[in-house]
């Protein structure tokens, strides 16, 4: 939504700093920046590092001058906590799609699946899904995907450099994966899957970490909609202190 300035009621918000937002099922990154917008009449805001509406988690807000930092900030590795069912396939990857398949899990071991999640482990190629904003002559993906158009798509170098397991269930499992940018944690669930020979399907996907920055600092929605601008303007003052006290930019 194109900014004016001359339709809200209160002053511009024109604090430079960073906020870190806990976003909701079912919202996208863009409604948590349209909602900021909005709600605080801010003039120059953005993300950093785009959130599907199913998934939860730390979605990094810029704002005035620190939306110069958006792209350094969209490049630090990311920290996910997924869980994951096997024996299924599904057109998006995730639980949104539908279903393409369906395997018997019964034979799994816990060892093996144990050591298929370990063997993603480290650089590998991962082929990005249909169903993401990667463009391809101008197109974005999922706008192709939405036609049922399917393209070839090159792999992309990623890197993932820890993965702890919290629990295996089968036929599901949960763990957290620290990763490079450009990493999909839908596409590892189904690679996943692939190498056990049953497929696989991203449940729920909740990020608790992109670079320096962790959830934990986050505000929700709910509390963002009681605050008003002063409220604002303490939060991020307070968390850029923190931030700046630590020389962590």
């Amino acid at each position: 939504m194109r900014y004016n300035p001359k339709k809200h009621h209160l002053p511009p918000f024109k604090m430079d700093g960073i906020l870190l937002v806990n976003k909701p099922t079912e919202w996208t990154s863009f409604d948590v920046v349209n909602f900021l917008r909005n709600r605080f009449n801010i003039p120059k805001i953005g993300h950093c590092g785009t959130l599907d509406p199913a998934a939860t988690g730390l979605l990094v807000i810029v704002m005035g001058k620190f939306t110069t930092l958006s792209q350094k900030f969209s490049g630090e590795d990311k920290t996910y906590e997924a869980e994951v069912l096997l024996g299924q396939t599904t057109t998006t990857e995730d639980m949104e799609g539908e279903i393409t398949s369906t395997a018997d899990t019964s034979h799994l071991t816990q060892a093996a699946v144990e050591e298929a999640i370990n063997s993603f482990l480290g650089k590998s190629k991962q082929i990005p899904p249909m169903v993401s904003a990667i463009k391809k002559d101008g197109k974005k993906l999922y706008e192709l995907a939405r036609q049922g158009i399917e393209i070839e798509r090159e792999p992309r170098d990623i890197e993932i450099s820890e993965i702890k397991i919290h629990s295996i269930n089968i036929p599901e499992f949960h763990f957290t994966v620290k990763c490079s940018k450009g990493t999909y944690i839908r596409t590892l669930a189904a690679d996943i899957g692939a190498k056990l020979g049953v497929g696989g399907t991203l449940k729920s996907l909740h990020r608790t970490q992109s670079g320096i920055f962790t959830v934990d600092d986050a505000v929700t929605i709910e509390e963002l909609k009681e605050m008003e601008q002063p409220d604002l303007l303490i939060k991020m003052r307070t968390f850029l202190t923190k931030v700046l006290d630590s020389k962590l930019i």
